[in-house]
């Protein structure tokens, strides 16, 4: 079964928002393992604007599945990952400014830089994952440059499949086949939903992961939060 990570970003915005502490990310984390998720994500930003490096931390000791933290590279993060120490950490080439994101790496233009910042996380048994477009050689790049997985950037993906296109997921399939033939693990993330997940899941083999904030959290508005992530694991089966 495909593992269900909730990211949780989306909670600390409505905190945020009013100050406070309401509602309470941390039990919000801990109640969404306890519906059946299997992992919690979170993206903190330079900015603070969602996620708090103080939420990073106090997240620590709550989670009990999977932690991932996802984020640019800069000094502060990395300095934040190897304090916290998540299951997982994955790479992912922000702007500063960005609202959400909107590009893979390029694994061979940033080849030097991004070996250098898995190697560091690597030597503390953190695995790493990299942000990535379908991209053939930019997946074999990420390869050589020693990540353990790649998370599929599945923008793309959901544009097509609303508009009808279900022939928008054969770059992914290709791409999945390929990591998994060269040792890679397969994440995958980005404007997932109750409506596109399980055809998603369906034609891509070997996924281990996917990161799903935005749309389960709005869903869950309608829905409940408990129901919402019970119909992401039925449909991940």
């Amino acid at each position: 079964m495909t593992k269900l990570s909730v990211n949780i970003n989306k909670i600390a915005t409505l905190r945020n928002s009013r100050g406070g502490n309401v509602p309470n990310l941390l039990k919000v984390a801990a109640d969404i393992e306890s519906f059946g998720a299997k992992g919690i994500t979170i993206h903190p930003r330079p900015d603070e604007r969602h996620i708090r490096y103080q939420d990073a931390r106090d997240l620590v000791n709550v989670v009990t599945t999977e932690y991932n933290i996802e984020g640019n590279p800069v000094p502060s993060f990395v300095d934040l990952v190897l304090e916290t120490k998540p299951t997982q950490v994955t790479l992912v080439p922000d702007a500063v400014d960005a609202i959400t994101s909107n590009a893979g790496w390029d694994t061979l233009k940033h080849a030097s830089f991004l070996s250098e910042v898995i190697q560091e996380f690597k030597k503390h048994n953190i695995r790493t994952s990299v942000f990535i477009d379908t991209d053939l050689k930019l997946i074999e790049g990420a390869k050589k440059i020693g990540a353990d997985r790649i998370e599929l950037y599945t923008e793309e993906f959901a544009t097509q499949y609303d508009l009808g296109n279900e022939n928008g997921v054969k770059p992914y399939t290709e791409a999945a086949v390929f990591a998994h033939e060269i040792g890679l693990g397969i994440n995958a993330g980005h404007d997932l939903s109750l409506d596109n997940i399980e055809f998603f899941k369906n034609n891509i083999p070997n996924l281990a992961e996917v990161s799903i904030g935005h749309a389960l959290i709005a869903e869950s508005l309608y829905l409940g939060l408990e129901n919402v992530i019970n119909m992401y694991l039925h449909r991940l089966k």
